[in-house]
């Protein structure tokens, strides 16, 4: 019997997607489907995901040519997902090996939706060295807007139900789809709950990253619409803590020390104590900011992993 659904949209990913598969057929839950939804890539993903496909029956594929992630994530889970839960994966990420058990267990409690702990990496899986945070207790809207902790696609799980209420992700987004959708899942009361366990590790790309900074920044605004329609202001300190969360992620990924800098200064206008505190976050990424040049990758890396 399958129990969990996992969909994986596919564009340009020949390189990555089998060890994406290969982490999944080694969980250690074996009840599951996989969706692979190919997008109009222009290299060899379809013929490598149809090898992976023909290889073990628990996959299907299909095609959704160049509609978008977000369009091939909700075209399979709201019409060929067989399961009550939904799992959904990039094809560039790894799932840790008890990740789908770990999500069937905590489904148990009533809970709606739920993820994990990531693990960032470059470009060798073993060497992550910075992990995500998972809070405890319901995640809120503030916590959402200030800093998402579920951070990826890739650690979302959910009821189909309540995706299909929802009415899945805004396919005119190409950023922050995530969350805006997440922004909606708690603002119509349902509970997303993280798991204090590990489950993803996620590949930093190297290209476009101070570009895909400045764009999450402005697709994120869509999100803080949705947001203040549950009557959740937009507020200086919310926004001090999101350019925090980005500072951190630019020191993180390598991007330029400008980028960096520039976050922490408009930070620190719109509210610096919100900015500042906790001081093992806020004022280490002042100083970090500042020393950036000369900061060694390994400790930067070490040090602003969530």
């Amino acid at each position: 019997m399958t129990v969990i659904s996992v969909i994986i949209p596919v564009y340009n990913a020949a390189a990555t997607l089998p060890a994406t598969i290969t982490a999944l057929r080694a969980q250690s839950l074996r009840e599951w489907e996989a969706i692979l939804v190919e997008d109009g890539s222009s290299d060899e993903s379809w013929q490598v995901a149809q090898a992976l496909a023909a290889r073990d029956p628990r996959i299907t594929l299909l095609r959704n040519p160049g509609k978008g992630p977000s369009d091939a994530r909700n075209f399979a889970a709201l019409t060929i997902a067989r399961a009550e839960i939904l799992a959904f994966c990039d094809a560039d990420d790894l799932w840790m090996p008890g990740k789908l058990a770990s999500v069937m267990a905590a489904f148990a409690d009533g809970r709606h939706a739920c993820f994990g702990r990531i693990h960032f990496f470059n470009t060798d899986p073993r060497d992550s060295r910075t992990r995500s945070t998972v809070p405890s207790g319901p995640v809120s809207l503030p916590a959402l807007i200030g800093e998402n902790p579920v951070c990826t696609m890739s650690n979302l799980s959910i009821r189909r139900e309540v995706f299909a209420a929802l009415g899945g992700l805004r396919a005119d987004m190409v950023h922050n789809e995530d969350l805006e959708f997440l922004v909606r899942l708690v603002g119509h009361g349902y509970r997303l709950q993280g798991i204090d366990a590990d489950h993803v590790r996620y590949r930093m790309s190297p290209y476009g990253l101070s570009a895909d900074l400045h764009r999450m920044r402005e697709s994120r605004n869509e999100a803080l619409r949705t947001a203040a329609m549950f009557g959740v202001p937009i507020t200086p300190c919310a926004e001090a803590v999101h350019l925090r969360y980005l500072a951190r992620r630019a020191l993180r990924v390598g991007a330029p020390a400008s980028v960096t800098l520039g976050f922490v200064l408009e930070g620190l206008g719109c509210d610096a104590r919100a900015f500042l505190l906790p001081l093992h976050r806020g004022l280490a990424t002042v100083c970090a900011a500042f020393i950036n040049p000369v900061l060694p990758r390994a400790l930067r890396r070490a040090l602003f992993a969530n």
